[in-house]
C-alpha cells in the first residue's frame, strides 16, 4: 500500500487514495493533524504528537519540536539519557503516521510519497528519505509542498486551463510556485522560497514584542525559562487575532502574571520584517516563470499560516484578487502528495493527469578566475539554473589552473550569489588529473538532478577517460549506509507509547501543564481533577474512563478559556 504524507514542521498527516476517493487519516485522538513533536515519558517510552507537545512545558528535558529545521544537519538533541538527530525524530513521526494508517486501513504500508519544502537541499531531501527508511517505509518519490497543494486543486480543475501561483506559509518554511495547467498536463514553470520562514517565525516575533514590553516595564527577569510556555501563548494569541480585533498575551509563572494586550493594528509593524521577506521570493518566482500578476488566472493559499488575516490581506493587495482558499491549507499538501502516490500505481481515476517539476535553486561548483598572473578565488561556476524543468542533466568543463597540477579540488554550491561565501556547501570531492601544463587538462563536471530533488555528480577527465561519482565528504547531514542501519537497529530497541491510552497520557500531560500555568485556587481545583482522573484510570474499567476523560476535558477547556467558575 502507498500513500501520502506531508511531513510538517509544526504538524503532520497523511492520506491513502481508496476505490477513486481521496481519505484523511486521523490520529489515536481521533484528529487529523499530528503535532511534530517528539518526547519520552516518564517510563522512557517514545510519544509523539498531542501528548508529548503538552509535555514540552512541563518535561522540556525530555521533549523536543521544530527539528524539520535542522534536517540535512548534524544537529542533535538529548532525551533523557539518549540523543536523536532530526531524521530520526522525523522517523519517530512518520512511524505514529504509518501506524495510523494501517490501523484505518487494515493493511501494510510498505511505499510513501513524502512532501518536502520546494527549497530544501539535497543533503535536506536525503535526511527525508533516510526517515521514511527509518519509519520503515520505501519513499517512491518526495514532492514538492506547492507541487503538490497544486496537484490536490488539480482535481478540481480538470478540463480547464490557466495559470496560477501557490502561496505555501506553513510552521517553519514558505514556499511558492508558478504552474501552468493545460490539456491534463499540469507544469511548474518556477520556485522559489525561504526555509526559514513560517508561522513559528510569526509566533517568534509576538514573544519578541510581548517581551520587549515586559521588560520595558521592569518585569518578566528571564524569559528563556519560559521559553515553551510563551511559543504556546504566542501561538493562541495569532490564531485568536485570526478572528479577533485584539487578544491578550499572559504568561503565568512563579506564581506572577505577565500580560500585554495585541492588536490587530500593531501586527503590521511587528511582522513587518516577515512580510518583506514573503514578497522576495514571489517577486523571484514570476520574474524566473516570465509571467505577469496580471497573468495569473488564480492564487492558491496553503499552509496553516495562510489563516493569518494580515497575510491573507498581503497576498490581495500583492496580486490584486482574493486568494483561493477552497481546500483546507493544512490539508492541501498531503491531499496532493497522495494524488502523486496514486499516480506512482496508476490508478485509473488519474490516468490524464500530468505533473512536471522544476530544480527550484541553481547548482554549481567553485572556480577560480585567473587575471594574468592573479587568481581571484571564490566564484561561483552554476551548472543547472534554478527553474529549469526536471529530470535534468548539465555538463560544463573546466581546465587545470597551474603548471603539472595533479589534484582539482570541487566544491559543489547551492544558491544564487556570485561568490560561493554566500551560498550553501553541498559537499566535496577531489579528482587526479594527469601533470600538464596550465590549462590543457579539461574536466567535465555533470549535474543530474533527478524527480526527487535528489543530485548526483560525474566529473569526466577526457584526457585519461577516467570517471568520477562525487562522492560526499564531511557532510554531516548525510549518513552512511551503515550509519542508517545503526540508526535503525537503535529505534527499533525503543519502547512505542501505547496507542490506545494516547487519550489519557494526553489529558494527563494538559492537566500537568495547566497546574505549571496557575496559582492558589485553581491550581487546587487542576489537582483534583487529575486526582479524580487517575482513579478512574487505576480501576481499569473502561466505560468509566471513557466517561472521565470527557467530564474533565470539558472542564480543562473551560480553565484554558478562562471561564471556569468553582
Amino acid at each position: 500500500m502507498i500513500v501520502g504524507i506531508d511531513l510538517g514542521t509544526t504538524n503532520s498527516l497523511a492520506a491513502v487514495w481508496q476505490d477513486g476517493n481521496l481519505r484523511l487519516i486521523t490520529n489515536a485522538l481521533g484528529e487529523l493533524l499530528t503535532p511534530s513533536v517528539v518526547g519520552l515519558d516518564d517510563e522512557g517510552r517514545v510519544l509523539v504528537g498531542k501528548a508529548a507537545r503538552e509535555r514540552l512545558h512541563t518535561h522540556p528535558h525530555l521533549t523536543t519540536a521544530l527539528f524539520k529545521r535542522h534536517m540535512g544537519t548534524a544537529w542533535t538533541v538529548r532525551l533523557g539519557d539518549k540523543l536523536f538527530r532530526a531524521e530520526e525524530l522525523s522517523a519517530l513521526v512518520l512511524k505514529s503516521l504509518k501506524d495510523d494508517i494501517e490501523r484505518a486501513c487494515g493493511e501494510p504500508v510498505t511505499e510513501a510519497v513524502i512532501s518536502v519544502p520546494a527549497y530544501f537541499s539535497d543533503a535536506q531531501r536525503k535526511a527525508t528519505k533516510v526517515a521514511g527508511e527509518l519509519a520503515g517505509l520505501k519513499v517512491e518519490k518526495l514532492i514538492n509542498e506547492p507541487t503538490a497543494a497544486a496537484l490536490a486543486y488539480g482535481l478540481h480543475r480538470q478540463g480547464e486551463e490557466g495559470t496560477f501561483l501557490v502561496f505555501d506559509l506553513g510552521g517553519g518554511t514558505f514556499d511558492v510556485s508558478v504552474l501552468e495547467l493545460f490539456e491534463g498536463v499540469m507544469e511548474v514553470r518556477a520556485s522559489a522560497g525561504d526555509n526559514f520562514l513560517g508561522g513559528e517565525d510569526f509566533d517568534q516575533a509576538l514573544i519578541d514584542f510581548f517581551v520587549s514590553r515586559q521588560m520595558a516595564a521592569g518585569g518578566l527577569p528571564d524569559p528563556r525559562a519560559h521559553t515553551h510556555a510563551l511559543r504556546r501563548e504566542a501561538e493562541r494569541v495569532r490564531q485568536a487575532l485570526g478572528e479577533l480585533h485584539t487578544a491578550t498575551f499572559t504568561l503565568r509563572a512563579e506564581d506572577k502574571t505577565w500580560s500585554e494586550t495585541v492588536h490587530q493594528g500593531e501586527l503590521n509593524e511587528i511582522f513587518a520584517p516577515l512580510l518583506t521577506r514573503l514578497r522576495q521570493p514571489i517577486e523571484r518566482a514570476l520574474r524566473d516563470a516570465r509571467i505577469r500578476v496580471a497573468d495569473l488566472d488564480e492564487i492558491l493559499l496553503v499552509g496553516g499560516a495562510t489563516r493569518m488575516p494580515l497575510v491573507r490581506r498581503l497576498a490581495a493587495s500583492l496580486f490584486g484578487r482574493f486568494p483561493s482558499v477552497s481546500i483546507n491549507p493544512d490539508e492541501a499538501i498531503a491531499l496532493g502528495a497522495t494524488v502523486q502516490a496514486a499516480l506512482k500505481k496508476r490508478d485509473a481515476a488519474l490516468e490524464e493527469v500530468v505533473l512536471t517539476d522544476v530544480c527550484p535553486y541553481t547548482l554549481g561548483i567553485e572556480t577560480v578566475k585567473a587575471f594574468g598572473r592573479h587568481h581571484d578565488e571564490g566564484h561561483y561556476l552554476p551548472v543547472i539554473e534554478r527553474n529549469v524543468v526536471v529530470p535534468v542533466s548539465r555538463v560544463k568543463t573546466v581546465s587545470t589552473l597551474y603548471d603539472n597540477q595533479t589534484m582539482v579540488a570541487f566544491t559543489i554550491y547551492q544558491g544564487e550569489s556570485r561568490l560561493v561565501k554566500d551560498n550553501i556547501e553541498l559537499g566535496h570531492m577531489r579528482v587526479p588529473v594527469p601533470p600538464k601544463p596550465a590549462g590543457e587538462v579539461s574536466l567535465d563536471v555533470r549535474f543530474t538532478y533527478d524527480v526527487n530533488g535528489i543530485l548526483e555528480a560525474e566529473i569526466t577527465v577526457p584526457l585519461t577517460g577516467q570517471r568520477h561519482q562525487l562522492i560526499i565528504e564531511n557532510n554531516p547531514g548525510v549518513l552512511t549506509p551503515e550509519e542508517i542501519a545503526q540508526r535503525l537497529t537503535a529505534l527499533q530497541a525503543l519502547k512505542i507509547h501505547p496507542r490506545e491510552r494516547q487519550p489519557n497520557t494526553h489529558l494527563l500531560a494538559r492537566l500537568d501543564r495547566l497546574y505549571q500555568e496557575n496559582t492558589g485556587e485553581m491550581r487546587e481545583e487542576i489537582s483534583y481533577l487529575g486526582a479524580c482522573f487517575q482513579q478512574a484510570l487505576e480501576s481499569q474499567d473502561d466505560a468509566r474512563i471513557d466517561s472521565a476523560r470527557q467530564e474533565i476535558t470539558l472542564k480543562a477547556d473551560a480553565i484554558e478559556a478562562g471561564m471556569w467558575l468553582f
